[in-house]
C-alpha cells in the first residue's frame, strides 16, 4: 500500500506577503476550492516580524500542515529581462538602474520560459527566515512574475495594445503587451486617485497611447465606486475590469474576489 497517498491531506496554502501586509488563501487541491482566502495590513510602525507573528496567532489555520506551501514575495524591487539578454552571473546590474540596490543584497530570478523572460529581484529575506522557521522548507517567487505570466497569456491573438493595471493600497502595476509580447511593466507607488491618474496618462504618452481609443483594463484591489477608477474612466474611453470569470468557475467565487486576489489565485 502506498503510504505517501494516505498522509497526504490535498491541502494547499499560497501566501501573498509584504511590508504593507499580506493576503493567503488555502485551496482544496483535490475538490479544486478555496476553503479560506483572507487579507490584512501591516502597520509600517511595526516589525515584519512582530506583525507576521500576530498573523499566525490570529489565523490558526495557517498552523496546519500542508502538502506545499507556495510564498509570493510583493514587492517592486525587480525588474524584467529578456531571456537572450540574461546572465545568472550579474544579476544586481538588472537592478541598479530601477530600484536602490546594495552589496549585501540577496539577488535571485524567476524564469517565465513560456515568454521567454527573467525576472530578477530581491526577495525579503527576513520573511523568508520568519517562514522557514514556520514552515520549513517551501517555494517562493515574486508576484509580478504571475501577474505578468498570466496578463501575456490573456493577450494571445490580441492584435492591438492593452494596458493592464494592476492596483494594490499604495502602489499599482502597469504592463502594457502586444500578443504575448512585453511591451512595458512598470510600478508606481500613489498616495491619491490624482496621483494614479497622472502616472497612468504619462505612461500613454510616453508609449504614444490615445486614451480615446486604447484599451485599460483593471485587476486587483478596484471596483467600480473606488475613486481611482471614477477618476480614470472621466479621461480614458475604453476602461474595463478583467474577464475573471473563468477563475471565478474553477474556484466557486465571486468576481470581487476573483479581481482581487487574481495573483494569488493563479500561483
Amino acid at each position: 500500500m502506498n503510504t505517501a497517498i494516505t498522509t497526504k491531506n490535498y491541502k494547499k496554502l499560497i501566501l501573498q506577503v509584504g511590508l504593507g501586509g499580506m493576503s493567503f488563501c488555502v485551496l482544496d487541491t483535490l475538490n479544486t476550492a478555496v476553503s479560506n482566502i483572507n487579507s490584512t495590513t501591516f502597520s509600517k510602525f511595526q516589525p515584519i516580524e512582530d506583525a507576521l507573528w500576530k498573523l499566525f496567532v490570529e489565523h490558526p489555520e495557517l498552523k496546519m500542515d500542508y502538502d506545499e506551501v507556495v510564498v509570493l514575495h510583493d514587492n517592486c524591487l525587480n525588474t524584467f529581462v529578456p531571456k537572450a539578454l540574461f546572465d545568472e552571473n550579474f544579476l544586481g546590474s538588472y537592478l541598479q538602474y530601477n530600484t536602490k540596490v546594495f552589496e549585501t543584497d540577496f539577488f535571485t530570478f524567476d524564469a517565465i520560459d513560456n515568454y521567454e523572460l527573467h525576472n530578477v529581484y530581491v526577495p525579503q529575506v527576513n520573511i523568508n527566515n520568519y517562514l522557514i522557521d514556520r514552515f520549513g522548507s517551501f517555494e517562493y517567487k515574486n508576484t509580478n512574475s504571475i501577474l505578468v505570466s498570466k496578463l501575456l497569456e490573456a493577450s494571445k491573438n490580441i492584435d492591438e495594445k492593452q494596458v493592464f493595471i494592476h492596483i494594490q493600497d499604495s502602489h499599482f502595476e502597469i504592463v502594457v503587451a502586444y500578443n504575448q509580447k512585453l511591451l512595458l511593466y512598470n510600478s508606481f507607488e500613489y498616495n491619491t486617485p490624482e496621483d494614479f491618474l497622472y502616472y497612468l496618462l504619462f505612461t500613454l504618452e510616453q508609449l504614444s497611447l490615445n486614451p480615446e481609443t486604447v484599451k485599460v483594463i483593471l485587476l486587483g484591489t478596484i471596483n467600480k465606486t473606488n475613486p481611482c477608477y471614477t477618476l480614470a474612466y472621466t479621461y480614458i474611453r475604453n476602461i474595463s475590469f478583467h474577464d475573471t470569470e473563468a477563475l471565478q468557475e474553477k474556484y466557486k467565487i465571486n468576481s470581487n474576489q476573483a479581481t482581487q486576489h487574481f495573483i494569488l489565485l493563479n500561483a
